[in-house]
């Protein structure tokens, strides 16, 4: 029997919904971008996905896999033009399949119009029921596909009044590339939920979900898209739009917790050096006893080096991973309830037995991996375990492009209190950094933050108070 090893180990987990990448005016345009969405693997992948364009024609691949699963020599060299985008996919809308796959490309009006999204429209149900019942055929079950439906009915205007009219009806998280034949365009919603950014690479534009594609192509970081903010670029240069009136801004800080790689920057700050900021705090706020400090690879790790800087305990490397475990593998004949564990990590017995140690976690969400790593470490010799989390607890479902959509799946929102979850995990004690300390360690204003996951204070009024105003938006599009 094939399983997935992202199920297997990385259950409790969450994941974001997707990576995007853009280049204007490069001769390889296609090639550039599939290192680009390289570098944003860790942000997707069920699929990905390249269209190209050179100003006439327009030409695309996607498929269901990873970057190197999907494209190959044969398939790049097809994708002629010097502008492209391209995505991967893990999805919170729309089902796991190819007609989901992105960049979603349609023909209309002898042009062509590709998208790429990453984020979570809040009213997706509203919007495709509207549109649907005037007239629209939808391709596919993603939110994306409502963008470009929301745009036709303008595009006679013109592409910037189609795309600032379309954004009117929209709510939620997204952070977009789009491209025509001849254009790329990048749009960010006024919130600025989802990281996106601006590069150049030699006499090339460049736009990404995050710095390190940047440094993997060669290409110089510039700065952020502001949220609110539609660019467009073509032969005449890059020109830039704010049709929203001025928003609170609401950046997801769990990519600085989570999601986005260390060595990216992101809302004006390094990732790596927030996260280990936040161990610091961590070791400030709580210390118990302990001979060593271990993370469980890869996602502690940061934090885990500034808890033991800050608390002189020793750092060590108590479980390593296996890096070269494929997607899929084989199923062991004999039942195995902790092979999922053990596949992807492995403890160095002869340095945790009988010692007593505290395990540092960037996040801990569904609480299932956590359980069965404690297990294995207690069948190991391990004496006490204390674990320390660097953000808060996870309490309130995310609407904006995290997979925990409800709140009964979530460990911190079913149990009272720490003692509780130490209990059910198996832990001699427990502690979650407080929010100020996360909130601190990025060095930017609490403000600039969306919270809710933690704290259950959403920054976009609920869909459903929202649509009388959409239905009246609509019906002047008839």
């Amino acid at each position: 029997m094939s399983i997935n090893n992202e199920n297997l180990s990385c259950s409790e987990k969450p994941r974001d919904k997707c990576g995007v990448f853009a280049i204007y005016g490069h001769p390889d345009a296609a090639r550039v971008t599939y290192f680009g969405l390289f570098a944003l693997q860790h942000r997707g992948q069920e699929s990905a996905g390249i269209v190209s364009a050179n100003g006439s024609s327009v030409c695309h691949h996607r498929g269901m896999g990873l970057v190197s699963e999907v494209f190959r020599e044969n398939t790049l060299s097809t994708l002629t033009g010097h502008l492209a985008i391209g995505h991967v996919r893990y999805s919170t809308t729309g089902s796991s399949m190819l007609a989901n796959a992105q960049p979603f490309l349609v023909h209309h009006s002898q042009d062509y119009y590709a998208i790429a999204h990453n984020g979570n429209l809040t009213n997706t149900e509203f919007l495709r029921s509207e549109l649907e019942q005037r007239g629209a055929i939808f391709q596919s079950t993603m939110d994306t596909e409502a963008i470009i439906h929301l745009m036709t009915p303008y595009l006679k205007s013109g592409l910037e009044e189609a795309i600032v009219k379309a954004l009117s009806f929209v709510q939620g998280a997204y952070s977009v590339v789009m491209l025509t034949q001849n254009k790329i365009i990048a749009f960010r919603d006024p919130h600025g939920f989802r990281p996106l950014c601006l590069g150049k690479l030699d006499e090339s534009w460049v736009v990404a979900s995050e710095t390190c594609a940047f440094d993997l192509v060669g290409a110089e970081y510039v700065r952020e898209i502001e949220p609110g903010e539609i660019v467009i670029i073509d032969e005449n240069g890059l020109k830039s739009i704010t049709s929203f009136v001025k928003t609170k801004k609401s950046f997801c800080i769990f990519e600085i917790v989570y999601f986005a790689r260390p060595d990216s920057n992101i809302f004006g700050r390094n990732v790596y050096m927030c996260r280990k900021k936040m161990g610091e705090l961590l070791a400030q706020e709580y210390k118990p006893q302990a001979d060593l400090v271990m993370p469980f690879p890869d996602s502690g790790n940061y934090a885990a080096i500034g808890y033991a800087k800050e608390s002189g305990i020793p750092f060590e490397m108590g479980m390593i991973r296996n890096h070269y475990v494929g997607r899929t593998f084989i199923q062991p004949a004999q039942s195995s309830r902790d092979f999922g564990v053990r596949v992807k990590l492995n403890p160095v017995r002869e340095l945790i037995a009988g010692k007593d140690i505290i395990i540092i976690e960037d996040s801990i969400v569904r609480g299932t991996t956590s359980l069965n790593r404690i297990k294995a470490l207690k069948q190991n010799g391990v004496g006490d375990i204390h674990m320390a989390i660097s953000c808060p607890p996870t309490r309130f479902p995310c609407p904006y492009g995290i997979d925990f959509s409800s709140k009964g799946e979530l460990l911190a929102a079913t149990k009272a209190d720490e003692k509780e979850i130490a209990d059910f995990l198996g832990l001699k004690s427990i502690h979650y950094l407080s929010l100020d300390g996360m909130v601190q360690a990025t060095g930017l204003p609490k403000e600039n933050f969306c919270l809710a996951c933690y704290n259950g204070e959403y920054p976009i009024t609920p869909p459903d108070k929202m649509e009388k105003l959409l239905f009246e938006q609509i019906a002047l599009m008839d």
